[in-house]
């Protein structure tokens, strides 16, 4: 189990990258441009993942401060977003790098943002967390279409497991 929350975590990691690159290439305004996905638009989006990972890693660890609000714009520039996007990516790798295959099946108790008591194995926390990530790349993936990104690189994970080695 250890080796595939390893291979979604650094698959996060390297998918969270491509789309900051290609987020980059935008202009501003484009960035900001309501498109009609979920959270309006690609900023409001790749802020929403940072702020729900930072949610759930504070649920796993106890560690860091995190919004109460899943809409929160933790930061309003992209370069600052990308690099506490990085951060939060290094600390979701460590974290599950730290793990031993038991750790996946342990229960783990935490509180939802309404404050209701809430339990579930650590690796369903995880399964979870990669999930919502992966949806909500998507919609950011088909944001960068809207706004006129010709062809968005592909996020899909065999494009990460076949890209070239060093």
């Amino acid at each position: 189990m250890k080796r595939h929350f390893s291979m979604m975590a650094k698959y996060n990691h390297w998918a969270n990258d491509r789309l900051y690159t290609m987020a980059a290439s935008l202009p501003d305004e484009a960035y900001r441009r309501n498109v009609g996905v979920f959270f309006k638009s690609l900023h409001g989006t790749l802020n929403h993942l940072l702020t729900t990972d930072r949610i759930w890693m504070h649920r796993l660890d106890g560690k860091g401060d995190h919004p109460d609000r899943l809409d929160a714009i933790l930061f309003d520039d992209l370069a600052r977003l990308r690099a506490a996007r990085d951060v939060e990516d290094e600390r979701i790798d460590q974290f599950v790098e730290a793990l031993n295959d038991a750790d996946f099946e342990r229960m783990h108790e935490y509180r939802q943002l309404s404050g209701n008591p809430h339990q579930q194995p650590i690796g369903e926390i995880l399964a979870h967390l990669f999930n919502h990530q992966t949806h909500h790349r998507g919609q950011a993936h088909s944001a960068l279409t809207i706004l006129g990104m010709a062809e968005p690189r592909p996020l899909d994970l065999l494009a990460m497991q076949r890209r070239p080695r060093n």
